[in-house]
């Protein structure tokens, strides 16, 4: 009688593949979505430096979006890296950058005297928390650039 209901259990596998798949979905899920948000991670950390670059850059050629009547404005700077950061899905506020026109220490020190300087900072989230708890209190993201100011 045992070994009848032992060969009969052998016999079916119509839920093999159910198993299978509840044993496998959890990890392959997990991979995948890691995948994707580590992508995402990437793409804001390039987002954030791009944005820097046309930021120091717009400031050191003094550019009409960064200028008013010809001089540096900080609030025209402001706006136009708040809106390039924008267009690359970032939202930044005014407390997420430092704007120096005449940088003359720090990470631009090397270059010459008269240098615009960006810094960005910006807390990447992840859109599954629940999965990635390394990532869910955000990843702090820094974009700077230098750029020589045109006289």
């Amino acid at each position: 009688m045992m070994r009848r209901a032992w060969r009969t259990l052998w016999r079916q596998r119509t839920a093999v593949g159910v198993v299978d798949f509840a044993l496998i979905s959890g990890p392959l899920f997990m991979l995948v979505f890691g995948t994707v948000e580590f992508g995402r991670l990437l793409w804001a950390r390039e987002a954030l430096q791009m944005t820097a670059t046309e930021g120091a850059r717009c400031i050191g050629v003094l550019a009409s979006s960064c200028s008013s009547n010809g001089a540096y404005s900080a609030t025209n700077a402001q706006s136009y890296i708040e809106g390039v950061a924008s267009s690359w899905g970032i939202t930044l506020t005014t407390a997420n950058m430092t704007l120096t026109a005449n940088a003359t220490s720090g990470a631009c020190s090397g270059m010459m005297t008269n240098v615009a300087e960006v810094t960005l900072n910006y807390t990447f989230q992840t859109a599954v928390p629940g999965l990635l708890t390394f990532m869910s209190g955000g990843n702090a993201l820094t974009g700077h650039a230098c750029f020589s100011k045109q006289s």
